[in-house]
């Protein structure tokens, strides 16, 4: 829920050791992009192009980590592959913590998928572990274009603007509230 505190969240990243987001300390926020593997195309578009933006981002103080559940070994083809040079790259993600963080989780249907591998989400977290936006999606595609995370982060963070999305209604509460105005 937007403004109250994330799951733990832990990773391999390469040319690292482990990586724990309880202990990273960050000054600003930091950026998470859950990708689906090396097996998928739009993902090599999407993290390609925040690797290239990893400088703009560093500006407005976000640090920035993609992560998979891939293996240690596709991480590195992940890396090769797509000619990434400044982006963290995390690995191993396991999908208990997939499902913690609300991600769709999908079975592999083709011979180049994983068997399990979560969907694409992308959270923005403040430097007291608080989640100040998501997205998540159920499918590759329709993930936010990078510049306009770009823009939508130096507003907020030059703007004072407040979390949003923090208002919990269940579907018991509609009725009620149908009921009553009835």
């Amino acid at each position: 829920m937007p403004g109250q505190k994330v799951p733990e969240l832990e990773v391999s990243i390469l040319n690292e050791e482990d990586w724990k987001l309880s202990e990273d300390a960050f000054t600003n926020m930091k950026l998470i992009v859950f990708y689906r593997g090396l097996h998928c195309p739009l993902c090599k578009a999407y993290v390609g192009e925040l690797d290239k933006k990893i400088n703009e981002f560093a500006q407005l103080d976000i640090d920035v980590i993609a992560i998979s559940g891939d293996s240690e070994e596709k991480a590195k083809l992940t890396k090769a592959k797509w000619n990434l040079q400044e982006i963290k790259i995390g690995y191993n993600h396991a999908v208990e913590s997939m499902a913690k963080w609300g991600l769709y989780i999908s079975q592999g249907a083709f011979t180049s998928e994983p068997d399990l591998f979560n969907e694409p989400g992308i959270f923005l977290i403040k430097s007291d572990k608080t989640l100040f936006f998501a997205g998540v999606n159920n499918a590759p595609f329709a993930r936010p274009p990078i510049d306009d995370l770009i823009s939508g982060i130096k507003y907020v963070t030059t703007n004072d603007y407040p979390v949003r999305g923090t208002v919990a209604i269940s579907q018991s509460n509609i009725a009620e509230e149908l009921v009553s105005n009835s």
